[in-house]
């Protein structure tokens, strides 16, 4: 069966006026909101209910501060039109996705899901399943849409993991300038982020057919 799911991140507020195309299952990769208040995360959950999509899956990101500050329960109960996923793994239609918030300190700005380089980080992503399909991190991967400045800033923890176990697809977002599709011949890589800065959502999600 031939499955179409829809990838965005970094929408910050901005994805009413967003044009999603229609299919199976649609994925949020962090961002959601700039400051994460109460009112904006309800708004958010109401936006998700009217997406055609049967499955919707979401994945915080360093903006998301709320969600950080509770339990993986209780944003789940606060999403209650999708799937939360924190450290997390779900078997959607046969599709073994694993969703991580997780930044190293330096890209997540002082935010939420900070965390230190070194052993922390890496116990993070060594929990991601061996046989997941599509992994869903904020975090982009060293070497791959990662560029600023002329510089890779990406993790090189999280790509030692994605070449080990060599998903399908690995959707991020967190690093604007840097929306777009690239691959190693194993995996494809997608930056869904749908903002120009913050204010500026000038980019369309992302089609995947699987």
């Amino acid at each position: 069966m031939t499955l179409k799911i829809i990838a965005v991140s970094d929408t910050h507020n901005h994805y009413e006026n967003l044009v999603i195309p229609n299919g199976d299952i649609f994925i949020h990769a962090g961002d959601i909101t700039i400051s994460s208040q109460m009112d904006k995360i309800a708004k958010f959950n109401d936006f998700l209910g009217n997406l055609p999509h049967k499955y919707k899956i979401v994945v915080a990101g360093n903006h998301d501060r709320l969600f950080e500050k509770l339990s993986k329960n209780k944003v789940q109960s606060l999403l209650t039109n999708a799937i939360y996923l924190e450290d997390q793994a779900a078997k959607i239609e046969g599709i073994n996705f694993y969703g991580s918030p997780w930044l190293p300190w330096f890209l997540a700005l002082d935010m939420a899901f900070a965390i230190n380089f070194g052993t922390d980080l890496r116990n993070k992503w060594n929990q991601i399943p061996v046989d997941t399909d599509i992994l869903i991190t904020h975090c982009p991967p060293y070497g791959h849409l990662d560029i600023v400045d002329g510089i890779n800033i990406g993790c090189a923890d999280l790509l030692n993991v994605v070449e080990k176990i060599n998903p399908k697809y690995h959707i991020f977002g967190h690093l604007h300038e840097n929306y777009g599709i690239s691959s190693n011949g194993k995996t494809k890589f997608i930056n869904a982020s749908i903002c120009e800065g913050i204010d500026n959502p000038i980019r369309f999600p992302v089609e995947i057919i699987f």
